[in-house]
């Protein structure tokens, strides 16, 4: 997790500064749904390549959006989860759903 000193002093900022890149929010969009895989978001998530899904996750992780959970069997198994942190996002995220349904009503 970032230390308050790392943090920018605009409330605004700070989130963006957590999940502001389009691949966080399309992964936040997906754990909201469920626990997954590492390589069912690759293919779920069209164009992301493996290594910025891996740096997205390790962020997300560090910040405390994201829970990592290793399975001991073989061969091993991982999914990734929203953690109590990242659940609280879900007010965000449901007024940016609400906001591009009422933009794309008003496009037509």
């Amino acid at each position: 997790m970032k230390t308050k000193d790392e943090l920018l002093a605009c409330p605004v900022a700070t989130t963006v500064q957590l999940i502001g890149s389009k691949w966080k929010l399309l992964i936040l969009r997906n754990l909201m749904q469920r626990p997954w895989r590492f390589n069912e978001l690759r293919k779920d998530l069209e164009g992301i390549s493996q290594k910025v899904l891996t740096d997205s996750l390790r962020s997300m992780q560090e910040d405390g959006i994201v829970t990592r959970t290793v399975y001991p069997e073989v061969p091993p198994r991982v999914e990734y989860a929203l953690s109590e942190l990242g659940e609280s996002m879900r007010p965000i995220m449901k007024a940016m759903e609400q906001w591009g349904i009422s933009y794309k009503e008003g496009r037509q």
